[in-house]
């Protein structure tokens, strides 16, 4: 959405803030869990070519400040927040790498964080929970499965995926999904209907894998 109608851009995004904290608390308060989806917090660094690493960052935390201006005293027990690259199907050379920003997702008030985890250019990524301490009560929720190409998972290579994440953060603090939604907007189908089906069989296929090496 655009600014029309308040003097500063600072402005509009407060009210903004405002108006979907109504949303938000409207969810949780029939007893559903809130997810908040903001791809751009790591996929507009595409697009800012002459920001520096650390001047981004402070993009984004200013970000953080109006998200966490909204969810003042919500739990942040029942608050996922989500952000991933977009649908991107090129070679994805200048993705921001999880590492250089996950201290800055523990900043949000939320008690779960979704990204992307299962495509090649971010899979060695499992190792991050092995050098940024993660935060008492929080977890993470990797992708297990990408919606970065068409290719199906197979089961057994999901559960490796699983099992490489529940190791390095501690089995207690991880739970899986798929690294994003399969069209970028309603009615597109960048990966067809019955791949995303047979993407997401997989991912379940491949939890019960993973559950039995980590349980029994």
């Amino acid at each position: 959405m655009e600014n029309e109608f308040y003097k500063t851009d600072e402005e509009f995004q407060t009210a903004y803030g405002e108006a979907m904290r109504e949303e938000y608390r409207a969810i949780l308060d029939v007893g559903l869990l809130l997810q908040i989806d903001y791809p751009a917090f790591v996929s507009s660094w595409d697009a800012r070519t002459s920001v520096s690493l650390a001047d981004y960052r402070k993009w984004m935390e200013g970000r953080v400040e109006l998200i966490n201006h909204a969810l003042r005293g919500l739990p942040e027990d029942r608050i996922r927040f989500h952000t991933c690259y977009g649908v991107n199907f090129g070679p994805r050379i200048s993705d921001l790498q999880l590492g250089e920003v996950l201290d800055v997702f523990f900043k949000i008030r939320a008690g779960a964080y979704s990204f992307e985890a299962a495509n090649p250019r971010h899979e060695h990524e499992w190792r991050v929970p092995q050098k940024v301490r993660l935060p008492n009560g929080k977890i993470l929720i990797p992708g297990a499965v990408t919606h970065s190409n068409v290719m199906v998972e197979h089961p057994e290579v999901v559960a490796d995926r699983m099992e490489r994440w529940a190791q390095a953060a501690g089995r207690e603090n991880v739970i899986f999904g798929n690294d994003c939604g399969f069209q970028s907007t309603a009615g597109n189908e960048e990966i067809p209907i019955t791949i995303a089906w047979a993407k997401l069989a997989a991912l379940g296929e491949g939890a019960k894998i993973a559950s039995k090496r980590l349980w029994n």
